[in-house]
């Protein structure tokens, strides 16, 4: 059988990854308490994930300021625009192009 699933993208097939990826496409940047608010996520969790996306090369984090008053800037990069495409093709593929019928598979290797 030649059939074979798209290969999705385990790194972006995290739900939090996946908000701040989607989030950061559309937007030229967002600062870590934005991203906080619109992913409804604790600042351990996303800070974490941001890291993940980070050294993956899926986001630049821009930081100013000291302490409590710092300020994180996240960017998608590149990379990271182009993975998202890939993994949102990948998702459509198997929504759109499902699993052959046997009977098809086997007609064409006969």
């Amino acid at each position: 059988m030649s059939f074979k699933f798209a290969v999705i993208n385990p790194l972006l097939h995290n739900e939090l990854r996946l908000k701040i990826m989607v989030a950061l496409d559309s937007l030229e940047s967002a600062g870590f308490v934005y991203l906080c608010e619109i992913t409804d996520s604790t600042r351990g969790n996303l800070s974490v994930q941001i890291k993940t996306l980070q050294e993956a090369g899926y986001l630049e984090v821009s930081k100013s300021g000291l302490g409590r008053l710092s300020h994180t800037v996240c960017r998608i990069t590149q990379k990271g625009r182009e993975a998202l495409r890939s993994y949102e093709q990948g998702l459509r593929h198997l929504f759109t192009e499902g699993v052959p019928l046997q009977e098809e598979e086997q007609q064409k290797e006969a």
